[in-house]
Formats: structure tokens, C-alpha cells, sequence
């Protein structure tokens, strides 16, 4: 009764069967996938696995729990609620659809049948993106004043989509998840140079209650890969690196919060004082792993995961915010979330139990939205 179904063999699909069998192997019935040619592959690794290229056949199995959703974007939200209407939890691969309403019409169908549906906001289970909340929570770095962010390569770039939309998912969740606030406003700029039509660099501003703001670069061009985000508050700043290997997050003191004495001499240039650096220990896990494993533990317990279906609404808004202040040259787009905007509730049952159940829906068919 609590089997699980990988759906989509593609990009992403085999990281998340590897974690998929090391974290439940015995759990794992189905891997659906329309290439013969993947599934063969997948076999020779997972024989114990059935390959499938039929997406209602785990849809109509009732010892099918569970499914994680690895296909592309536009499939995500027919997929999905196709499996939440079979009374299946869900994992969708971010960004969890294409548009706001959808996303919104999802998490409500999770919460109205007690149902687990998690987004692969893979950053938020990152040790130093986790350690750096939680330095917040705890009042080590201040008020927060602003974080800036960089996501940037020049591999697989996408020509039917931007590279918002498939790289932005992952800083604006970092920004949620350390801002603890819905996002408010967004302001975006950016253009296309590689000819697709799509927007390969994007500059873009996200507004927050208590005037935080953070600004994220988005870009398909850059010659050297970069995966930072940077904190600044008014006692100390955080900064986590990817790709730095040996200092993935660093505090920095400073001296924004401190006042300068104005009949002081040279009062009037004011210096920020110097602080110490530290690089503090970090475990060593696997974040998709850790994703997989919450996962697969919240459809046993009914915990609420922490990158559950609400949190991807909040970023599947800001980036529809970001698609139409380009649109609109750059004007200031508010950023569309529901009223009222759930904040995860102890359990999914908790907010099936605060809703009326949603109507069975008959299943379509999908079969030829998998890949």
C-alpha cells in the first residue's frame, strides 16, 4: 500500500531514482517513461523496479501510494492533479507549474484530500541555506536589510523556456525560505542574445514586508558558474558558495547597526567597522537525498513537508510576477498570492480537516504527456 512511482527518466529523473532506491528501494514499484531507450537503461540499475510507459497504470494501482513527478514543466500540473485525484501524494520537480492559478488550484486539492504534495525546492535542504535560517531565527545576523543572489552558467540552456523560469525557482525559494515573509511586489528586467526569443539574462527585484528587497541574476551566458547567495543584515552577513568547497557558508561581522557620535570630528564620513570572518562546520549530506527521504517519510507520518505545495505557490507567483513586469518594460508587478495564504499547518491532515473534501474528478488520460 505505500509503493512508490518515478514518473519521467529524463534530465533530472535518474538523480532522483538514485536517491529513489537508496532511501526506498523497497518502497519503489514503477518507473513510467515513454523512451524505450531509458527504460532499458534504467532496468540494467533497477531491475527490481517495473519500466513502464503507461502513466494510468500506477494512476489505477491502489498499492501505489506515491509519486514523484520528474517530467517537463508544461506536464506538471495535469500530471499532479491527476495523481492527487487518484488519492496519490505527490513530489513535483520545480517549478511546480506554469502559472499561479494552477499551482494554487493544487495546493488546495493537496490540503482538501489530507494528501502530502512537495515541491523539489532541492536549496532549502542544503546544510548552509539551513544553518543560515536558522542563524536569523536565532537573532545572529539582525534585521535583515537585503539579500542579493547569483545563479549563473553557460551549459544546457533551454531554447523553449527562460532561464528564469528553469533556474529562478531555486534562488527564489532560498529568498522565501530565509525572509520567512511572502513575497509583496517584483520589478524585473532582461533580454535575449542566444536568438530563442526566451529571456537567457534576467535582472529582477523581489519587494518584502519591512523594506527587505532582494535582487537576483538570472543568466544562461556567463563564462564561470556561480551559485551564491548573500545576506546582509545590520549586525552580521551570510554568505553561502556552491561551488566554494571549502567555505560554503561564511558570517562576517559588521558595524551597519552602530551610530556614529555627530559632534564627533569627521562625523560626517561614515565608516563601517571592521568584523571578524568565521566558517563554520557544516554536515555532509546529500540535499536531493535529504528531499527524497522527507518526502517518503511525510506520506508514512502526514507531517507537512517543508517545501510543501503553499511554498511552491509563493515562488510560482514570483516568477509570474517576474514574466509580466518584463512585459510591461520593467514596471512593478505585485505579486499574486491568495487570501488567505496558508503557512503549513503541523500535518496534511490538519488542513483536510479544516476543508471540505474536494469531488472525485474522473482521471484523463495523460499518457502522452510523459517524458
Amino acid at each position: 500500500m505505500n509503493g512508490v512511482a518515478l514518473i519521467g527518466y529524463g534530465y533530472w529523473g535518474p538523480n532522483l531514482a538514485r536517491n529513489l532506491n537508496t532511501h526506498g528501494a523497497d518502497r519503489w514499484r514503477y518507473l513510467v517513461d515513454l523512451s524505450e531507450e531509458r527504460r532499458k537503461q534504467a532496468a540494467t540499475q533497477y531491475p527490481h523496479v517495473q519500466m513502464i510507459d503507461d502513466v494510468n497504470r500506477v494512476l489505477d494501482d491502489s498499492t501505489v501510494s506515491s509519486v514523484i513527478i520528474a517530467t517537463p514543466a508544461p506536464t506538471h500540473a495535469p500530471l499532479a492533479k491527476a495523481a492527487l485525484d487518484a488519492g496519490k501524494h505527490v513530489f513535483v520537480e520545480k517549478p511546480l507549474t506554469e502559472s499561479t492559478a494552477e499551482a494554487v488550484e493544487l495546493a488546495e486539492l493537496a490540503d482538501a484530500k489530507g494528501l502530502v504534495l512537495m515541491v523539489g525546492h532541492v536549496f532549502e535542504y542544503v546544510p548552509a541555506v539551513r544553518m543560515m535560517r536558522q542563524l536569523i531565527a536565532d537573532g545572529e545576523v539582525g534585521d535583515i536589510l537585503y539579500l542579493h543572489s547569483q545563479r549563473l552558467n553557460s551549459s544546457r540552456i533551454a531554447s523553449d523556456t527562460t532561464a528564469y523560469w528553469t533556474l529562478g525557482p531555486h534562488d527564489v525559494s532560498i529568498a522565501n525560505y530565509l525572509i520567512g515573509a511572502d513575497p509583496a511586489w517584483v520589478k524585473a528586467g532582461g533580454s535575449t542574445y542566444l536568438g530563442t526569443g526566451e529571456e537567457d539574462l534576467t535582472f529582477f527585484t523581489v519587494g518584502y514586508p519591512n523594506g527587505v528587497l532582494a535582487h537576483m541574476h538570472i543568466s544562461w551566458l556567463e563564462p564561470m558558474k556561480t551559485r551564491r547567495t548573500t545576506v546582509i543584515g545590520n549586525l552580521r552577513s551570510l554568505v553561502y558558495d556552491d561551488m566554494d568547497a571549502d567555505a560554503k557558508l561564511k558570517i562576517f561581522d559588521n558595524g551597519h547597526g552602530r551610530h556614529i557620535d555627530p559632534d564627533a570630528w569627521g562625523a560626517w564620513q561614515y565608516r563601517l567597522q571592521e568584523g571578524q570572518m568565521r566558517v563554520p562546520r557544516l554536515d555532509m549530506i546529500e540535499p536531493l537525498g535529504a528531499e527524497v527521504q522527507d518526502f517518503l517519510n511525510c506520506t508514512l507520518t502526514g507531517e507537512r513537508p517543508v517545501t510543501d505545495g503553499w511554498s511552491g505557490v509563493r515562488v510560482v507567483a514570483v516568477l509570474e510576477a517576474v514574466e509580466k513586469s518584463l512585459a510591461a518594460g520593467g514596471a512593478q508587478v505585485d505579486v499574486a498570492l491568495p487570501a488567505p495564504n496558508p503557512r503549513a499547518p503541523s500535518s496534511v491532515q490538519d488542513s483536510a480537516s479544516a476543508q471540505d473534501t474536494a469531488s472525485a474528478q474522473d482521471t484523463a488520460s495523460i499518457q502522452n504527456t510523459v517524458e
